[in-house]
């Protein structure tokens, strides 16, 4: 069923703004992970969401500084990570001034993986934005952003318990 059908079935009119807008926010990161998914193939969503992220630092991650990045546990992103490193798309290294640390590095199999699917992954980018100007994209990371700074000082605050 396609979300404009699913909207159509139910009454919106009672529903604040913000309300709709975290619903529609997870709706669609359930339908783009089982999309990306089936696109990646031979691996999950979460996994090459993690390859991005090692990938756009400056220098490879921890496993902690990676968590944080990612905003998942520590112990969920080193099971999707064990997992890439069985794949062969990563590989744990010792931190050169620290040995107790262990460095997240990105394998020449990863590599060429990403140069495989570069293009199908622009694809779907180019088509998923269609039609949405820069600036409503801008205003959307900046609301997201706010949205995240305000979650974070709950957090820190205790206020969800």
């Amino acid at each position: 069923m396609k979300l404009e059908d699913a909207a159509r079935q139910m009454d919106f009119s009672e529903i604040p703004p913000s309300y709709y807008l975290l619903g529609l926010i997870s709706a669609f990161e359930n339908r783009f992970q089982a999309m990306a998914d089936s696109a990646m193939q031979e691996i999950s969503w979460k996994q090459f969401f993690l390859i991005i992220c090692v990938n756009l630092c400056k220098e490879p991650p921890t496993i902690g500084e990676l968590s944080e990045i990612v905003g998942s546990s520590h112990q969920n992103v080193k099971q999707l990570l064990l997992k890439l490193e069985k794949k062969d798309f990563i590989s744990f290294r010792p931190d050169e001034t620290d040995r107790r640390k262990q460095r997240i590095h990105l394998t020449r199999h990863c590599a060429k993986f990403c140069a495989k699917n570069d293009e199908m992954s622009m694809g779907i980018m180019n088509h998923m934005f269609e039609g949405i100007p820069e600036k409503d994209i801008k205003t959307t990371i900046r609301t997201i952003m706010q949205i995240e700074k305000n979650l974070r000082d709950l957090t820190e605050k205790g206020a969800t318990k």
